[in-house]
């Protein structure tokens, strides 16, 4: 079962690339994030001729979660994380398919930091820990992908030129600490997990032939809980699908389970 991760950075505009991905990589669930399309605009028709079956959570102009499964219907658990009824952002979804637990996030950019927007950064990312602290002892796999907005460690292995990004909410020792936290609950990082120590990048900015310098860093993640962790066999990037004309400047994060 391969599970895959796209911050697609606008659906609408990016759905050609999207398909043309789905037709060669063939992921069995595909959680995807920045949708910027409200419930309405989202290409549910498009995803189902090409054999995916979706839920999703829209939101104009910003935001935007969804799960596409292949050949299947995904049974939405949750449509919004839990701790903050005033929180209308569209940020996580939930989704049970063939027996995993899956949830898309796109957790909060957090920048400029200090300020509001980091403040929000660091309380959503709370209520993550606590979602994923009940998660985590579940029986059953469960994956929590998506863009975390979060460079895990301030290293070479993480960050092109990791000072660079210092003043950056990314880089921040808060959110750090945070993901630390997470991680400790018991899930497994799989793309570090099966890259320990290697240089590995999920997004390039479009600034400065960032791409073509491999000047990128790695701020999307799947967990796995310790039931989805025994089924671990594989974890990369697509990063062909960032090579693309009008590509996201994210690539497609997957695992691989048994």
């Amino acid at each position: 079962m391969r599970i895959a991760s796209f911050n697609i950075n606008n659906i609408r505009r990016r759905l050609p690339n999207l398909l043309d991905w789905l037709r060669g990589a063939k992921p069995d669930v595909c959680c995807l994030q920045e949708l910027k399309a409200s419930d309405r605009e989202f290409p549910a028709d498009a995803l189902r001729k090409a054999g995916y079956e979706a839920v999703w959570r829209g939101e104009k102009t910003w935001n935007g979660v969804a799960i596409l499964a292949r050949g299947v219907m995904p049974v939405v658990t949750r449509t919004e994380l839990p701790g903050d009824p005033d929180d209308t952002q569209s940020r996580y979804i939930e989704a049970a398919v063939n027996g995993v637990l899956i949830a898309s996030l796109y957790a909060p950019n957090g920048n400029p930091q200090p300020g509001p927007k980091f403040d929000y950064k660091l309380a959503w990312n709370e209520r993550l820990i606590a979602r994923a602290a009940e998660l985590v002892k579940l029986g059953e796999p469960v994956v929590l992908a998506g863009d975390y907005n979060i460079i895990p460690t301030p290293t070479a292995i993480d960050a092109h030129k990791p000072e660079r990004w210092m003043d950056d909410a990314l880089m921040q020792p808060e959110p750090q600490a945070q993901y630390k936290r997470l991680v400790a609950q018991g899930w497994t990082d799989s793309l570090r997990h099966c890259h320990p120590g290697e240089p590995i990048f999920t997004f390039w900015d479009y600034w400065r032939h960032a791409f073509a310098r491999n000047a990128g860093i790695r701020i999307d993640h799947l967990l796995l809980n310790p039931a989805a962790a025994k089924r671990l066999k594989a974890a990369g990037v697509d990063r062909a699908a960032r090579a693309k004309e009008k590509a996201s400047d994210h690539a497609p994060t997957w695992v691989e389970l048994k």
